[in-house]
């Protein structure tokens, strides 16, 4: 397989660059046209993708029938983390009397059923951009009386999917092809935070006016097992907090319930909006501040910052007979940073341990409780 031979440097680290699926499917649409074309085909196809990057790609999986031709091009991710790198993007390309082009996804590839996604309801989860890509790669050979259809497959995407965000966002039957620059820099952070975004622009699609906030599967599991809440109005935000209130408020969500793990909320109680443990910590230093205006003495403060984990510093402050006073401050924390983080959107939250249940809960947060209890029939499924 060809590489992408492009370089950026994150930190002190020179990670590879690579390109998306969206240019994989035009690389391979490119060589499937050019066999009906000129009869011949190619090893490998060059183009330009939006970066401004040319992308050399290897064709593989050759065939071809009477009025069509299909091929595969690998997907090249890089450095960057990706379950969709090393799968196979195939089109297959058929002529056509319509003297224009036509795409769709075949085997592998999603169908969106939620409004507020990038394509409408219905239409195979192909993005704007690489339908665009394909569409360049195809028109010069177009001409009265002569199109194409390109049909893009991903065989094995309906499990690749399973790892993605797209059963959530309501992406059924494989992948999204992706990409705006048609190539993947190795900066992750950037696709986890516009996954977010997506997920809880589809939540506000669908007719939602409060969102249930949650960072990950503690707090999904929580607020599903214990709190009884419904999924119907959920997001995953993962450590960007801070990136789904703004979004949240930029939709024009009345209101956001974040429901969470203690080891998670208390950095929010504590400042931070990314709680990935690379940008920030401070659970400690929360703890021990916290249990310092609470009345807490040296020797126990000592212990506090010694403690592996958030549970292990709950065990303390209960031992101590301080767990329900610092639990309170902690939350009036919370709920100071995340009303200023929200703006004019009202903000509640919810903070547990898996051991001790709900540990605290701001003000009104029963109230938006009581907006996301599930239904009789969600409750029996």
């Amino acid at each position: 397989m060809a590489k992408l031979e492009s370089y950026i440097t994150v930190g002190r680290d020179r990670l590879r660059c690579g390109y998306t699926t969206g240019t994989c499917a035009a690389a391979a649409s490119l060589g499937a046209a050019r066999r009906l074309v000129y009869g011949a085909w190619d090893a490998a196809v060059s183009i330009r993708t939006p970066a401004g990057i040319a992308v050399t790609a290897e064709l593989e999986e050759l065939s071809c029938g009477g009025d069509w031709a299909m091929c595969a091009v690998r997907k090249d991710g890089g450095d960057d983390p990706d379950v969709t790198d090393g799968a196979l993007v195939f089109s297959r390309v058929r002529l056509t009397d319509t003297g224009r082009v036509e795409i769709d996804g075949g085997e592998g590839v999603g169908r969106v059923t939620r409004p507020g996604l990038d394509q409408p309801v219905g239409s195979a989860a192909i993005n704007s951009v690489p339908r665009a890509m394909i569409r360049e790669a195809l028109e010069p050979f177009c001409e009265p009386g002569r199109g194409f259809l390109a049909v893009i497959s991903v065989p094995g995407g309906d499990k690749i999917a399973r790892s993605t965000f797209n059963p959530r966002l309501g992406i059924t039957g494989g992948i999204s092809i992706l990409g705006t620059s048609g190539i993947v820099r190795p900066m992750s952070e950037a696709a986890l935070v516009e996954s977010v975004r997506l997920e809880i622009r589809a939540v506000r699609a669908s007719g939602a006016d409060s969102l249930l906030l949650t960072p990950g599967n503690y707090g999904s599991g929580f607020a599903r097992d214990t709190l009884r809440l419904s999924s119907r109005a959920q997001a995953l935000c993962s450590n960007y907090i801070g990136e789904a209130i703004d979004c949240a408020a930029a939709e024009g969500f009345a209101s956001v319930l974040l429901v969470g793990h203690l080891g998670k909320l208390i950095k929010v109680a504590g400042g931070a909006m990314n709680t990935h443990s690379r940008v920030c910590d401070g659970r400690r230093e929360t703890f021990c501040a916290h249990a310092a205006l609470c009345g807490a003495g040296p020797a126990v403060i000592r212990e506090l910052f010694a403690a592996p984990t958030s549970d292990a510093a709950a065990d303390i402050l209960r031992r101590c007979g301080l767990l329900g006073n610092v639990m309170a401050s902690i939350t009036g924390a919370l709920e100071e940073n995340l009303r200023r983080r929200a703006g004019g959107m009202r903000i509640e939250a919810v903070f547990f341990t898996n051991r001790l249940g709900v540990l605290g809960e701001t003000a009104g947060a029963r109230e938006l409780m009581d907006i996301h209890r599930l239904s009789e029939t969600e409750g029996e499924q």
